[in-house]
């Protein structure tokens, strides 16, 4: 049973990984220092209306802010993003964690394919968190990393590139990325799932997971797969392309080179999505077997999430 007296400190908890962890530790019984740059969000409201939350506002580029955020904590849930210098902040928050006496600490990170000689290009966002990685170990902290796969909840019918499931005047959606189509892809809804397997991982502790890196990933789905399970769950034909990414809104300042990466990485090399070194999805089953996968995510939750965004084909 889990420890009402111990406390988790999660960063950027707006994320969908850090709320999904701040909900199911609060809901049994953890105290969560919940880290957000402002309480300007939905989400940032429904954690501040939660039991056994603590909100913490204020930016990681605030070293005072690191250095008090781990003080009395016991174990920490660290999902860094691309705002401002990701590894210094990166190490920056371990510090903090090591000096507290953090006794678990969990660092979703990501590989950098460049590092195995096959000539793969590195995705700068995942090879930032990759030295982060190295950084942690390199200080001895107790800590797990988990590798999470591509989010389910990535897809809308926004203009957004790479996931766009672009509605046709048919009534049908197509998807257009650069991955194979039939080489399987490791999947994720990482608001349902993220927080129950973190749980089980600070639950068996860090005597077991110490220096472990975990592929966070419930289904290994082709393209085509996965548009055969959008298609049963909402009930409308959906067709895969295999094509370049495409553009058509602004996208943050270095996002574009982290897409042309990816194009090469998967278009052109079709490397492993986690390297040569990581299968999916055994260990995040063992972990969490009530994963909602695919098919479940298109019927239950791509309408609700369309619908927020002003979308009306499913009226």
């Amino acid at each position: 049973m889990p420890n009402p007296n111990k406390t988790i400190v999660v960063v950027n908890s707006c994320g969908r990984q850090a709320a999904s962890v701040a909900r199911v530790a609060s809901a049994v019984g953890y105290q969560v220092r919940a880290q957000l740059r402002s309480k300007n969000s939905l989400v940032a409201q429904e954690l501040e209306a939660m039991a056994n939350v603590k909100l913490v506002v204020g930016s990681l580029e605030d070293k005072g802010l690191i250095s008090r955020l781990f003080t009395g904590a016991q174990l920490a849930f660290i999902n860094t993003t691309f705002w401002g210098d990701e590894v210094a902040t990166g190490r920056a928050l371990a510090d903090a964690a090591k000096k507290a006496g953090i006794q678990h600490y969990i660092y979703s990170s990501m590989p950098d394919h460049s590092i195995y000689g096959k000539g793969w290009p590195a995705p700068p966002l995942w090879s930032a968190k990759f030295t982060i990685e190295n950084y942690i170990r390199q200080i001895s902290l107790p800590a797990t990393f988990v590798y999470a796969g591509i989010y389910n909840n990535n897809f809308t019918s926004l203009p957004y590139p790479l996931f766009c499931m672009e509605l046709q005047k048919d009534g049908s959606f197509e998807w257009k990325a650069p991955f194979h189509p039939n080489i399987p892809l490791p999947w994720l809804d990482a608001e349902h799932d993220v927080g129950p397997a973190a749980l089980q991982i600070f639950k068996d502790g860090p005597r077991k997971w110490t220096g472990h890196r975990i592929a966070l990933a419930f289904e290994m789905l082709t393209p085509r797969q996965v548009c055969a399970a959008f298609q049963r769950g909402i009930n409308r034909p959906v067709k895969y392309v295999r094509g370049p990414i495409e553009i058509k809104v602004p996208i943050p300042a270095g996002y574009r080179e982290q897409l042309d990466r990816i194009e090469e990485l998967f278009g052109r090399y079709q490397a492993p999505y986690f390297g040569p070194d990581l299968t999916a999805p055994d260990e995040a089953l063992q972990l969490w077997p009530g994963y909602r996968g695919i098919e479940e995510y298109a019927r239950e939750v791509f309408p609700v999430e369309e619908g927020l965004n002003g979308l009306t084909w499913t009226s």
